[in-house]
């Protein structure tokens, strides 16, 4: 496939405006967007300087010229935006979940490897260049085997009593919410990095803000003496997981500590040396070993060939979140035409991100250790 892809991203809220910047940046043609209504559509289109004007998701479909579709709605949303996109032959970038469901979520990844097309999600954290400096080490056996992994994925952005958003309904985001949303990507980044995968887990789930103004339209509100709703998603969530090598895991996620606004932190302690990495800085890495431990930045001119493609600008100049979306886009239009770049995300780690969030829900709500994955485990048992 020669030439710049067109895309269209369907959803106009802030992640939507990610998506955009990163299409044009990775040389891709922003060729619209499609928001709640015609109206806020053209609004939108004129604040983003997209020339194409579409007033409905139908109209995109129907437009041959689209490459690609970036699905960036509500949760609820997703499953049929991409499913229709990949009927109607479109490449489809669905932030997560893929659904709301595992079974959805399959259906979707299945119908995509049918038509033959791309299907990627954005678990862009695992585009940090030091997070595959990370992984590059532990395949080159410099950790030994894991001892234990642990850590957290904190924000505040839900912890006054005031703060709403669509992610809060169920019907709008799915039955869970804080670990879907954030622990979803602490999972995927560990069991990359680690090279592991969660087999069983147990977990607890908490809702500290127990009503919420009705309404889901910004993200967050300071609305106060209107009607209120009662939250049926959870603001906290505690989880202690178990590897198939065997090593425990531990992982706090919470929407409502006050001061973290994105802190996504894992450390893995090996036998033979250990690794922190955290999102909010994310230029050094910690490498810990017996007799001492040293702080590695971030340098093109160093390190793994992934740590070197990755990053973007010299060595002491910041580079975070935006270039890691850049740098997602940039591998999933490669796939587009016909690459294979290491570590991209697609529909399989959506459908595994989907099991694992049903599989804390399935725990919470029994109080029990719960397989993460029963039909694989089943599978293994008869083979």
């Amino acid at each position: 496939m020669n030439g710049s892809l067109r895309a269209v991203v369907s959803g106009a809220g802030m992640i939507g405006a990610v998506h955009a910047a990163a299409i044009r940046a990775s040389g891709g043609e922003l060729a619209g967007v499609v928001a709640s209504t015609p109206e806020r559509s053209a609004r939108v289109a004129e604040e983003w300087n997209v020339p194409g004007r579409y007033p409905d998701f139908a109209a995109v479909l129907a437009d041959d010229s689209v490459s690609v579709v970036h699905v960036c709605t509500p949760n609820a949303l997703h499953i049929g935006q991409a499913e229709a996109a990949l009927r109607a032959g479109k490449h489809v970038i669905c932030e997560k979940p893929l659904a709301t469901s595992a079974a959805d979520a399959q259906r979707l990844t299945s119908l995509a490897q049918e038509t033959g097309l791309v299907l990627a999600v954005p678990f862009v954290y695992r585009y940090h260049p030091l997070v595959r400096e990370l992984r590059d080490r532990r395949l080159r056996g410099e950790f030994g085997a894991w001892q234990l992994l642990h850590g957290s994925y904190l924000q505040d952005w839900m912890l006054s009593e005031e703060a709403m958003s669509w992610r809060v309904d169920p019907a709008d985001g799915g039955p869970s919410r804080a670990f879907a949303d954030i622990g979803s990507h602490w999972c995927d980044l560990v069991e990359w990095v680690a090279g592991v995968r969660f087999t069983e887990l147990t977990a607890r789930l908490g809702t500290t803000v127990p009503t919420r103004p009705a309404g889901t339209g910004a993200s967050f509100a300071t609305r106060g003496g209107g009607p209120r709703v009662r939250v049926r998603t959870e603001d906290v969530a505690t989880v202690l997981l178990r590897t198939d090598g065997g090593a425990l895991a531990t992982l706090t996620v919470s929407q409502v500590s006050a001061g973290r606004k994105n802190r996504l932190w894992f450390e893995l302690d090996g036998a033979r040396g250990s690794a922190v990495f955290d999102q909010e800085n994310p230029e050094t890495v910690w490498l810990g070993a017996p007799d001492g431990a040293r702080v590695l930045f971030r340098d093109p001119a160093q390190g793994s060939a992934e740590q070197r493609r990755l990053s973007r600008l010299p060595a002491g100049h910041a580079q975070g979140y935006a270039e890691c979306f850049t740098s997602f886009v940039s591998d999933a239009y490669a796939a587009i035409r016909g690459d294979a770049p290491e570590g991209l995300p697609t529909g399989a780690d959506g459908v595994r991100s989907a099991r694992i969030v049903e599989a804390v829900l399935t725990s919470s709500a029994s109080l029990t250790w719960t397989d993460v994955d029963p039909t694989e485990i089943a599978l293994e048992a008869t083979a």
